[in-house]
């Protein structure tokens, strides 16, 4: 038999979306169904045991082959001890609640970053438990995935801006709890936000973990204020103001040709923005 990965049975991708849910209401909305869920599921349950599996796997890196090995040893002696009827009817009940609050395509749409280690480990993890014979390739090839994470060195691994290198740091459960404060203490301070400011914020968050997609939102955003100030430019009379829209134009053209985005190109399209804005008003 071939244990086939089912990401909607894999516990670490579950609570990964969750906690994306959880930034991206939190920003629009400031309730979330998606901290009611993973304080529910997530708490003092088999779930929360089986998670801290993933969530050990996952933080282990750069170690020697040796205590890789013992890693690994211990994270399927444990998953062994799970509750497995216990477990099964939490995830049920979870994917049902998932189904009723959200569109499923949307919240398993979602682009995740180390989403072949949490499907190795699920293949890993459910051939440990399941007592039926398991076609030993997948199991190879899932064991291989996560040893060579828990050994590779850290500087090979895509440099993140500090914000966020710090929050990847945190444990999810942890992270889901800092997110959610950051933002409720963000919004109290600059409610004052337009909305496409807040949605600037919301692609920030959730595209986090994939470069690409987030610099070609802010891309399109840069493009757009460069138009817009190029369009009025000429039509402002105070010298001034008329100085300080051609340096942002020339400060957008290098951010536009980057290849590394960095914490500063947010904080500059939130300003721009608002300049943006005064200047149609105007």
């Amino acid at each position: 038999m071939k244990i086939k990965h089912n990401k909607y049975k894999n516990t670490g991708i579950l609570f990964e979306l969750l906690v994306r849910k959880i930034t991206a209401d939190t920003l629009s909305s400031g309730n979330s169904k998606a901290a009611t869920l993973v304080k529910k599921y997530f708490t003092k349950s088999e779930l929360a045991n089986e998670n801290k599996l993933y969530q050990t796997i996952n933080q282990s890196i750069s170690l020697s082959e040796g205590k890789a090995e013992s890693v690994l040893s211990t994270v399927l002696d444990l998953s062994r001890k799970l509750d497995k009827e216990v477990l099964s009817k939490e995830k049920y009940n979870l994917i049902r609640e998932i189904k009723e609050n959200f569109d499923m395509n949307d919240f398993f749409g979602a682009k995740i970053k180390n989403y072949k280690l949490l499907a190795s480990t699920y293949v890993l993890l459910e051939s440990h438990t399941n007592k039926k014979f398991a076609n030993p390739e997948s199991i190879i090839t899932s064991k291989i995935t996560i040893l060579e994470h828990i050994t590779s060195n850290p500087d090979t691994k895509m440099s993140l801006s500090p914000l966020v290198e710090e929050l990847m740091s945190l444990d999810k459960g942890t992270r889901a709890l800092t997110y959610k404060i950051m933002l409720e203490k963000y919004n109290t301070k600059f409610d004052g936000l337009s909305t496409e400011q807040k949605e600037v914020l919301k692609e920030y968050i959730n595209s986090a973990t994939d470069a690409p997609k987030l610099k070609e939102f802010l891309n399109s955003k840069f493009k757009s204020i460069s138009i817009t100030l190029k369009e009025n430019v000429d039509k402002i009379e105070e010298p001034a103001l008329k100085i300080k829209i051609q340096e942002v134009i020339n400060l957008i053209e290098p951010i536009l040709e980057t290849r590394k985005l960095k914490d500063d190109h947010l904080v500059a399209l939130l300003q721009y923005l608002d300049l943006s804005n005064e200047i149609v008003t105007v």
